[in-house]
């Protein structure tokens, strides 16, 4: 990825990063040019989740992806298309990317889950808890 100019993605609701990845209906893709946000929209994903998300990433030349919870399989499937996954990430999204742009966020190594709404979810154990946290 080269640093100063690339696309960013963020799962997006409402202002915020949405954090179910693989079941965002909508992304918000920011286009850094020189090291600054230089433009940015929001995409309806027309259905497509989880795994089958990272084509329709590679298919808007996205780079790097700025998310909340995200499961191994969405993971394993970004990391193939060779995009940079950011997880653990909640608040605003235009804030999101500007910590990214900043370099204040660190790509995870291993998929992150957080329990949605304080509870487990499909990729973690029935305590809500995916050992990774």
């Amino acid at each position: 990825m080269d640093c100063m100019n690339f696309r960013i993605a963020i799962p997006y609701s409402q202002n915020e990063v949405f954090q179910h990845f693989g079941k965002s209906s909508q992304f918000k893709i920011y286009t850094v040019a020189n090291g600054a946000v230089a433009a940015a929209e929001v995409l309806d994903t027309a259905g497509v989740g989880h795994e089958d998300l990272a084509l329709w990433l590679v298919q808007h030349s996205v780079e790097a992806v700025v998310c909340g919870g995200i499961g191994p399989g969405a993971q394993g499937a970004l990391a193939a298309a060779g995009i940079a996954v950011f997880a653990g990430v909640d608040g605003a999204a235009d804030e999101a990317a500007r910590r990214l742009v900043a370099g204040e966020l660190a790509p995870v190594g291993a998929a992150t889950c957080r329990g949605h709404g304080g509870g487990s979810c499909q990729h973690c154990s029935k305590s809500g808890s995916c050992g990774c946290h």
